[in-house]
């Protein structure tokens, strides 16, 4: 699993490079003080996922994590900070990362988050989710008829099991499909509802009361 680091702080570059190297599966690919420099370093190393901070000088967190997904769509951003203000939160999920973790979560956790992350699985820190299930509760629950609209009824069953946190083999072996049918079901959910990630989609899933 090849990872990209990007803090604007050596002495957590270095230390998270450190530990992750610990993993045998685990390969750190290139270390970037800034979104910028992230942004760059991802086109060359081309790495599994992306571990960034948010707030950084230039380039922040969130604009390197559009740029990444819009132009890398392949490469996972995982957020690793020390915020937890819900307007950094949303920020960060409407530019495309799958995950959001706090920089006391220990390194197991982070390890962990990592792993799933990857295999397709969404980590939130859960100082922060519990911000996000209200912002989304306190929301007017939208009809679910505008999803029936959109989807077909099978991706509707693939959508309801993104919502609850489901990776590609665990809801191929829920509705017996392959994971290739999985992964064609996902490619158009995402499409049809016009957002870039899994943790967007089942904000909209839950939005529309699957």
């Amino acid at each position: 699993m090849k990872i990209l680091i990007c803090d604007d702080q050596a002495v957590i570059r270095d230390g998270l490079e450190m530990l992750l190297k610990l993993e045998k599966d685990f390969e750190i690919v290139g270390a970037a003080q800034d979104g910028a420099q992230a942004v760059e370093l991802a086109g060359q190393k081309k790495p599994d996922l992306v571990l960034m901070d948010l707030k950084m000088p230039g380039t922040n967190g969130i604009e390197a994590t559009r740029a990444i997904r819009s132009k890398y769509p392949e490469i996972k951003v995982l957020i690793l900070t020390t915020y937890d203000d819900e307007e950094w939160l949303f920020d960060a999920i409407r530019a495309g990362a799958a995950g959001y973790l706090l920089k006391d979560t220990p390194r197991h956790r982070i390890v962990e988050a990592i792993r799933g992350t990857l295999e397709g699985k969404s980590f939130l820190d859960p100082a922060v989710a519990g911000k996000l299930l209200r912002q989304v509760a306190n929301r007017q629950e939208q009809p679910a008829s505008l999803l029936t609209e959109k989807l077909t009824d099978r991706e509707l069953d693939v959508l309801r099991l993104i919502a609850k946190g489901m990776n590609n083999s665990d809801i191929a072996d829920q509705l017996h499909l392959s994971e290739g049918t999985v992964r064609n079901h996902v490619s158009a959910i995402l499409e049809k509802l016009g957002v870039s990630d899994r943790t967007q989609a089942a904000v909209i899933a839950i939005q529309h009361g699957l």
